[in-house]
């Protein structure tokens, strides 16, 4: 019969440690294409001068908006734990009796 095995479990994982690498790449080489080439312009606007440049102002845009949102998360973990917990953690526990999902 079908069993999951160790030569399984192996390419199971290593697929799952290689694909991000090679998504990475796929990554980095459409985006190099994307600025070789050049993109749409769905804006219309002819020439350079009124556009944005993407660094540093939406990269400084992107970072401000994560360390607003991860101070966000770090503060409410330090200062309300309770609020990100599981209700079930606050069920005093009884060693006389085993939980129904175990049994």
């Amino acid at each position: 019969g079908f069993s999951v095995d160790n030569p399984t479990l192996t390419r199971f994982f290593a697929l799952h440690f290689l694909l991000p690498f090679a998504i990475v790449g796929l990554t980095l080489v459409h985006l190099t294409f994307l600025h070789d080439t050049g993109s749409n312009n769905p804006t219309g606007v002819p020439s350079d001068c009124d556009k944005i440049p993407f660094h540093p102002y939406y990269t400084v845009k992107d970072i401000l908006g994560f360390a607003l949102m991860i101070s966000l998360l770090v503060s409410m973990a330090l200062f309300s734990p309770n609020l990100l917990g599981d209700p079930e953690n606050f069920t005093p526990a009884n060693p006389l009796v085993t939980p129904p999902h175990i049994k």
